[in-house]
């Protein structure tokens, strides 16, 4: 019997490599995301190219309401959750304090943090009634280091790591498994959400240099969440060779 994998912000992305990857190695897979036309291709392409079973569910992790409804309506063969991938998380914006957007402050906090801790709840429930069961928080560099423009975002994934420390603790006796990992640089469109669709700055983060790709982050998550039932990968934090440190890039000259 397959292992079941939840993985949050499975329409692009990391989610995306993620739930294609582990599909691949014998999970079956619930996928979630915002955007149903993205989830319906996801799931198409699963089911086309795996032996795996997938289950897809159209929801705002922002919404507390939604996620317990969404959630509730798993069938119970649905809800034996092995591995709870809570991938979904965003930057909005990249200014400074004294000019930043509440709006843009609020989409990250409540879909970081607040949507992290709804559906872990929940998840984590079921998870404690079998004594098993396994949480990867998806982090950032943003979560060790911060760094100018970016203080709400780097205040959120430093909020996941205290997360996924605390959890850590909170789960143990239930021998449920936390990690995080925690990427420097990875090309998806993480930029061109930050910078709220304009494709020029986006494409700026990621030229001249070699960045991490989704599939690069999916490959660390299979390790993880493959590793034998006595070794706990606390967090594991992957960066571009091409990058020192949030802010110290190498790149190439034009």
């Amino acid at each position: 019997m397959k292992s079941i994998a939840l993985i949050t912000g499975a329409t692009s992305g990391i989610g995306r490599a993620t739930a294609k990857l582990l599909a691949n190695n014998n999970f079956n897979v619930i996928i979630t995301g915002r955007r149903s036309e993205n989830l319906n291709t996801l799931e198409e392409a699963i089911q086309k190219n795996t032996e795996s079973d997938v289950y897809s569910l159209n929801f705002d992790i922002r919404s507390e309401t939604e996620t317990a409804k969404m959630l509730a309506t798993l069938p119970d063969e649905w809800k034996n959750i092995s591995v709870l991938i809570n991938n979904a998380g965003l930057a909005a914006g990249f200014e400074p304090v004294s000019e930043g957007k509440s709006d843009d402050w609020n989409q990250m906090i409540d879909t970081n943090i607040k949507g992290l801790l709804y559906i872990t709840r929940i998840v984590s429930g079921w998870m404690i009634e079998r004594k098993s069961g396994h949480i990867i928080n998806v982090s950032s560099i943003a979560g060790k280091e911060a760094y100018a423009n970016g203080a709400v975002y780097c205040a959120t994934k430093h909020a996941v790591k205290a997360l996924t420390k605390s959890m850590r603790l909170d789960f143990l006796k239930h021998r449920i498994k936390v990690g995080s990992v925690s990427p420097g640089m990875v090309d998806t469109e993480f930029s061109y959400v930050r910078f709220h669709g304009d494709s020029s700055k986006a494409e700026q983060v990621y030229k001249n240099m070699t960045p991490l790709y989704a599939e690069d982050i999916a490959e660390a998550i299979l390790f993880m969440v493959t590793r034998p039932e006595h070794v706990n990968i606390d967090d594991m934090f992957i960066m571009p060779t091409a990058q020192g440190l949030s802010r110290e890039v190498l790149r190439n000259e034009e």
